[in-house]
């Protein structure tokens, strides 16, 4: 079936409100290109309310890069979802490889955020994805799935509806290796034959998004294949011209 592609901005611990504002005056002038897709960002906590300011009105949507599974309470230097929806948030990053495997976070804790995201009316990119180690090992199918059966446990048809899965080749980022685009059609179509079995119908309309180092000459290959329903882009997403022409590759 025809998925719209969505083009997904992560920004990571960059851009300032002052820098992050200045980025949507070329955004904008650039969207009536990019009608074809969908487009949304996550900025740092900071700037999500100013963001999601600049952009109202827009077909734009402003999330956040991560969120506390509770909804209040004594968690210093936590957030919660109903105030990421205060700020304007209506989508949020959650298990990027950088929290999997800089901050410790486990499969538990990536799939209690997973409910609370759900929980607090957001929309959840869920990502996934394996090691150097691992690949290298032929365990990279296993390692997916049970990052998948870990966040999908005891979830409805309905609610797994409402998941993005996003794709990370940890392994090719930074390491000097290079996945290909059927390298990432390989696995992305894994992952749907595993929605497929374990969130029943709704895994033909599930998007599954790739995450590994997109820039503008590789994203129209890689968006060809049929299971890139889109791109998480870190790096080449600062920069609005960057951004821009992925965004317009995928729409082609």
């Amino acid at each position: 079936m025809s998925r719209r592609k969505l083009i997904a901005a992560n920004w990571k611990m960059n851009h300032t409100v002052a820098t992050a504002t200045a980025f949507i005056v070329p955004l904008r002038a650039a969207l009536p290109r990019l009608s074809r897709v969908d487009l949304a960002i996550f900025p740092s906590f900071f700037c999500v309310r100013p963001l999601a300011d600049a952009l109202a009105g827009t077909p734009v949507a402003v999330g956040a890069q991560d969120l506390f599974w509770e909804e209040s309470g004594a968690f210093t230097g936590e957030v919660s979802g109903a105030m990421l929806r205060d700020a304007g948030a209506t989508m949020v990053i959650i298990g990027h490889s950088e929290r999997r495997h800089l901050l410790g976070e486990s499969n538990e804790i990536v799939a209690r955020k997973l409910a609370a995201a759900l929980r607090d009316a957001l929309t959840p990119i869920l990502c996934v994805g394996e090691l150097l180690a691992e690949r290298d090992a032929g365990e990279e199918n296993s390692v997916v799935e049970r990052q998948l059966a870990s966040a999908f446990h005891g979830m409805g048809e309905a609610m797994a509806a409402r998941v993005v899965i996003a794709y990370e080749p940890v392994w090719a980022i930074g390491t000097g290796r290079t996945a290909s685009p059927q390298d990432a059609q390989t696995m992305q179509a894994a992952i749907r034959a595993w929605l497929g079995k374990h969130c029943g119908s709704s895994a033909d309309a599930m998007r599954i998004l790739y995450g590994g180092s997109v820039k503008p000459d590789n994203a129209a290959a890689l968006a060809a294949q049929p299971d890139v329903d889109g791109f998480l882009i870190g790096g080449a997403s600062l920069d609005p011209a960057s951004f821009v022409a992925i965004g317009e590759a995928a729409a082609r």
